[in-house]
């Protein structure tokens, strides 16, 4: 048998509590960062705090309707889905995974939660990297003109909200993805053990993570470098006023003293 889990970033966070107030579907597993439904038989629904979904064996009118109905609980909801798609497969006594399929030997919840799991953290860390990627972008800009015209054009407030952005997505990396923690249920039982540790290989969670932690380090490095050049800039702009002033207080003496 063939199935396919589905993930899709549809918004910027997700109110949980609402949702599960208002979902009336079997919920199999719960945290203040997850939901985990069963919508029907061999149906799943796999919520996430942070904004994502994943639909277990689901048409995509079956996905449009379980999304539109988590929509209005949603911090800066979106048509634009940043997706991913893989295909399950079950076969006796079979548990292996590649880059392009996964299999199981049943149609287990556990399983089946774990691949939805991560194939949720895939899709976020592509999200990352799309705005990673615009930074480093930009970044790169800036330090092109600085080495042509010697100089920055770039505004002590938009720096801060470059350094702000950067600090945030770093910060939600860190809370919202456990690329290097599993679940607690694969310390209990060693075929999950197995299965999320493949998993994790598969999508190449801990590499494509580290690419992106190192890139937001280089990018901070720049802002850093802007910031130091525009402080050293602004301290100068202020001994000039200073000098002025001093200048002016003794022509406004010298001009006196000729007076009297």
């Amino acid at each position: 048998m063939a199935f396919k889990v589905v993930a899709n970033r549809i918004a910027e966070s997700i109110s949980l509590k609402e949702v599960r107030l208002q979902f009336s579907y079997q919920l199999l597993f719960s945290d203040s960062d997850e939901l985990f439904f069963q919508i029907g038989t061999n149906q799943f629904v796999y919520i996430f705090q942070y904004g994502m979904v994943s639909f277990f064996n689901m048409t995509e009118g079956e996905i449009d309707v379980i999304t539109q109905s988590i929509a209005p609980y949603c911090y800066e909801y979106t048509n634009d889905f940043v997706s991913d798609e893989i295909e399950l497969l079950i076969q006796p006594n079979t548990l292996d995974v590649t880059f392009d399929k996964i299999i199981l030997p049943e149609l287990n919840s556990e399983m089946i939660r774990l691949v939805m799991l991560n194939t949720t953290q895939s899709v976020a860390l592509n999200w990352y990297s799309q705005l990673t990627e615009e930074l480093l972008k930009d970044t790169t800009t800036h330090t092109i003109y600085l080495e042509e015209k010697g100089k920055l054009n770039i505004s002590g407030a938009k720096l801060k909200r470059y350094i702000g952005r950067i600090l945030n997505i770093k910060n939600k990396i860190s809370v919202n993805l456990y690329i290097f923690d599993s679940p607690e249920i694969t310390s209990e039982q060693e075929h999950l053990n197995k299965l999320n540790l493949g998993l994790k290989w598969s999508f190449d969670l801990k590499d494509r993570y580290q690419v992106i932690n190192q890139q937001l380090e280089i990018i901070k490095e720049n802002l850093d470098l802007f910031k130091d050049i525009m402080h050293h800039r602004e301290s100068s702009k202020l001994e000039w006023i200073i000098i002025i002033l001093i200048l002016v207080e003794v022509v406004d003496l010298f001009i006196l003293k000729l007076i009297n």
